[in-house]
């Protein structure tokens, strides 16, 4: 409880930070090199209008956390739901139907996992930055970080998957679902996937951190 509460009032800072952040980061008008690497308020040449001090050209260094924290939150949702929307998909498939499904889908995660997140960023803003120039680059950077990164990690999400349906389809409730004519889609949906979503929302929870990190 704790722990999310600290959550809850990081993401609130973050995504309301026009209101309560003291300076702009983007305004490079407000910025003055003579306040530049000033230590945070509690230190003995610390500056009252910055909090945490500045960096060295001048900026407000609890204003660019605040801001900065809006772009690493979205990334890390938004990439997870796409590498949850593809993981777990597949993983469903591959541990419900298994044979041929089964191992097609766990060798492109295997090959998946061969390639690294950062490689595939490099990479895919390589091509971005030759075929648009570098101003479409800086506009489409953020959406280009979120499809990369939620393309190179859904591996993880189907691993997961596909090992929680494994011990899910044993089990009577499954075998009840059939006898009473359910199709493999509606087991699949309505019984296996909400039985199987405690250690899908745990990895969640740290691709969020990985996704930010990367």
């Amino acid at each position: 409880i704790l722990a999310a509460a600290i959550l809850g009032v990081i993401a609130i800072a973050a995504f309301a930070a026009p209101l309560i952040a003291p300076h702009d980061p983007f305004d490079l008008a407000s910025f003055d090199i003579l306040d530049a690497e000033l230590p945070p308020v509690w230190q003995a040449d610390g500056d009252p209008r910055f909090l945490l001090g500045t960096d060295a050209q001048g900026r407000d260094l609890f204003s660019a956390i605040l801001y900065g924290a809006r772009i690493s939150l979205l990334i890390g949702i938004l990439a997870v739901i796409i590498q949850a929307a593809i993981g777990i998909s597949l993983g469903l498939l591959a541990g419900y139907f298994g044979g041929r499904t089964d191992s097609i889908v766990t060798r492109l995660a295997d090959i998946q996992l061969a390639l690294s997140t950062l490689m595939m960023a490099i990479v895919a803003m390589a091509l971005v930055r030759a075929g648009l120039g570098g101003e479409a680059l800086s506009q489409f950077a953020v959406p280009l970080l979120v499809v990369v990164i939620g393309l190179a990690e859904w591996p993880i999400f189907a691993r997961t998957a596909r090992s929680a349906v494994l011990v899910e389809a044993t089990k009577d409730y499954v075998r009840a679902a059939r006898a009473v004519g359910d199709s493999d889609w509606t087991i699949l949906r309505r019984h296996i996937l909400p039985n199987s979503l405690s250690p899908l929302i745990i990895v969640a929870t740290t691709q969020v951190a990985g996704a930010i990190l990367a």
